[in-house]
């Protein structure tokens, strides 16, 4: 049996360097997992809390009896570092009498859906559950389009290493065989 020529040698690995040029490309990314035990004093910046669950938070704090800007002020005082700051300064503009617009200067998922508890009276438990379930969805649907885009971009490097794999090592085998009994060497 003999080596290939230099020629086929230089060619597949080009092929798989060209294969791996997707992912040299782009830098890997830092883990975004939060670590086991993070006090809340601990908690970086980047760490921050999900807005549907800040939306349930909200919700917790209504189902509790506290009034809607009693419940602001609360979960912003349960949330981490800055993304609590906004919901503290809407509480404290609302309990000084300003209107809801004014008082959130930063939008949020918690201030539209509770704008219309605020300013019709309508009960806030359904459009909170409404709101923190289209943000659980949109999350879903991005997730599921990633992993498609995970898919298509997979099959280009899989197939060029699968595919000269299966024709080296079940193809020519049995051609080699079936060639040297043809020529009957």
């Amino acid at each position: 049996m003999s080596w290939p020529e230099p020629d086929v040698g230089l060619l597949l690995l080009a092929l798989a360097v060209l294969a791996c040029l997707p992912w040299a490309r782009r830098p890997l990314r830092a883990s975004r997992a939060l670590p086991v035990r993070a006090s809340r004093r601990h908690r970086s910046a980047r760490e921050l809390v999900d807005g549907a669950v800040v939306l349930d938070l909200v919700r917790a704090a209504l189902a509790s009896g506290v009034d809607v800007v009693g419940a602001i002020e609360a979960v912003g005082a349960a949330l981490p570092g800055d993304q609590g700051t906004p919901y503290l300064r809407a509480a404290k503009a609302l309990r000084l009498g300003a209107a809801w617009e004014v008082a959130w200067p930063v939008p949020s998922a918690a201030a539209d859906a509770l704008a219309p508890a605020w300013t019709d009276g309508v009960d806030p438990e359904p459009l909170l559950v409404h709101a923190a379930a289209a943000i659980r969805r949109t999350r879903q649907a991005r997730a599921r389009e990633a992993a498609a885009r995970l898919g298509v971009r997979l099959v280009l490097p899989l197939g060029l290493c699968l595919l000269p794999a299966f024709v080296l090592l079940g193809l020519v085998p049995v051609l080699l065989a079936a060639g040297l009994e043809l020529w009957g060497a």
